[in-house]
């Protein structure tokens, strides 16, 4: 008898376990089926380009909300009226008080004729944007193809649970006119890409007179971030673009310089990187963190290996070159970049009374008259002139050196290098480290091959003679300031060569990066 109820014991146990595991089995496919067809639904919304017009899309979903409720319906009749002129100016003023004593009444009254482009309308773009609409912007205009998530609800500045689900631009249309009906919003639902930026930088309702007095980039992709960016540079159109706020967590850190100066972000770094190849090498104020990564703080979340098992990596993707992988961004960083951005467009259509048909310059002052400058990154340019004074020295010894030790030779030289060229070699061709050992910290310039023939470069003669170094970009290798010096003294003053002291590894590096450096320096 014992030993039947043994068996029946081990034989519920063994169905318990059986019908746990099916269950488990059931939940994962389902969740999988969920998942998929969240994937496959987003994928769906976003418009194809039309044949007749290539890379221009129709706008989809942002129409009436799916189910409104009654403050949904109270709201949108409050905007009619009040987009119509049914609605006492007197009440909007009083609801811009603060900003009409900080701006002026005219300051005031060029925001609320203001026209913004806000691309991008996630944290960094959605906190923009409600911040212009409750300064007194008028005309707003919103592009992105994404729709609100239960894991974006950590930072973005509008949206609820009653939103998940709904595009980025209609959920903040919706939740924005219940706090500025006066607004009008143009909603473009779809992913930005250089074909269609003729179409989503037009003017307001198609006029090239009301052209955007201001293009907001808020885009964490690279490839759409690059081609915005360019095509304002092109069209000189204002714009100031936000940069990585993942990962970043102090909000001292931030800071509103040009591209050309930025650093410490590897979105800035690659940005910058690639429009230089473009061409474009300053002129865009960007937002961006100097905070550095440390032992401890958040980065960027491996791809777990079941994800690779999977296939490729590339199909894991929503949409082509966009991230697989998770980026830690605590909610509260992305605001603090959002909030900067619509300060420096507040303050820069504010503080100028003529329509804003202008490229973006630097130095990034307000106007005449309000007394705000950008802090400038005072301690890289030290280090950038330090570096500078390196290759100087460094060409005046291998002169003398390749010219029997005649002192008078170097008197005068000069070296066909900028700061903003050692910029772009420290930060972007080297990434910030020393080819040599990856270091951060102490680092120079100093020349890769040792010169077979004379790098004096003689124009004119006499007192009008002009010497030079040859040296170009290509020519010189990122490494700390100990590196340098053995690899002077034993490079390119002594006998050995370069495989005598560094790895094939080493080297292929070096190569990949002077092949950067090469590109860009066509558009020097």
């Amino acid at each position: 008898m014992a030993f039947l109820t043994s068996n029946s014991k081990v034989q519920l146990a063994a169905t318990a376990v059986v019908s746990a595991t099916l269950a488990a089995g059931a939940i994962l496919s389902y969740q999988r089926l969920q998942q998929g067809d969240r994937v496959s639904r987003l994928k769906q919304s976003i418009p194809q380009p039309s044949d007749g017009e290539p890379g221009l899309q129709s706008v989809t979903r942002v129409g009436p909300l799916p189910k409104p409720d009654k403050e949904d319906e109270h709201n949108q009749a409050l905007a009619h009226r009040a987009q119509n002129g049914d609605f006492d100016d007197e009440l909007i003023l009083e609801q811009l008080a603060r900003n009409r004593v900080f701006l002026g009444d005219g300051g005031l009254r060029r925001l609320r004729s203001a026209f913004v482009v806000v691309v991008g309308c996630g944290g960094v773009g959605s906190h923009a944007c409600a911040a212009l609409a409750r300064s007194g912007v008028a005309r707003l205009r919103l592009v992105d193809f994404d729709q609100v998530t239960l894991s974006s609800l950590n930072r973005h500045a509008v949206a609820t649970l009653a939103d998940v689900g709904l595009p980025k631009v209609q959920c903040l249309r919706r939740r924005l006119l219940a706090v500025t009906p006066w607004v009008r919003f143009d909603l473009r639902l779809q992913k930005f890409e250089g074909a269609a930026a003729g179409g989503l930088l037009e003017g307001w309702d198609g006029e090239e007179a009301q052209r955007p007095d201001f293009v907001i980039d808020a885009i964490d992709n690279i490839e759409s971030k690059v081609e915005l960016l360019k095509y304002c540079h092109d069209h000189s159109l204002p714009v100031i673009s936000a940069m990585g706020a993942g990962t970043k967590s102090d909000p001292t850190r931030v800071m509103v310089g040009d591209i050309g100066a930025s650093f410490e972000d590897g979105l800035s770094r690659a940005t910058r990187r690639r429009l230089k190849l473009l061409g474009v090498s300053s002129g865009i104020p960007v937002v961006y963190s100097t905070e550095k990564m440390g032992e401890g703080k958040a980065a960027l979340l491996p791809l777990a290996d079941e994800e690779f098992q999977k296939g490729s990596v590339g199909d894991l993707g929503v949409l082509p070159d966009f991230r697989v992988r998770i980026l830690p961004v605590l909610g509260t960083m992305p605001a603090v970049f959002g909030y900067t951005v619509a300060n420096h467009v507040i303050l820069k259509i504010t503080g100028e009374s003529g329509n804003a048909q202008r490229p973006c310059v630097v130095p990034l002052l307000i106007r005449p008259g309000y007394p705000m400058e950008y802090q400038p990154a005072k301690a890289r340019d030290k280090m950038y002139e330090a570096i500078l004074a390196y290759v100087q020295a460094s060409e005046e010894k291998i002169v003398r050196m390749i010219e029997g030790g005649r002192t008078d030779v170097c008197i005068g030289l000069k070296v066909p290098i900028t700061p903003a060229d050692i910029s772009f070699l420290v930060e972007d061709a080297f990434r910030g480290r020393s080819a040599i050992t990856g270091i951060p910290t102490k680092l120079m310039l100093i020349r890769w091959k040792k010169p077979q023939e004379t790098t004096l470069v003689r124009i004119g003669e006499g007192d009008a003679e002009q010497k030079s170094s040859n040296v170009r970009l290509r020519d010189l290798v990122c490494m700390t300031k100990d590196e340098a010096v053995r690899h002077q003294k034993e490079v390119l003053h002594g006998d050995k060569r370069l495989e005598d002291l560094y790895s094939r590894e080493v080297i292929e590096l070096v190569e990949s990066r002077q092949k950067e450096a090469e590109a860009y320096e066509k558009y020097r």
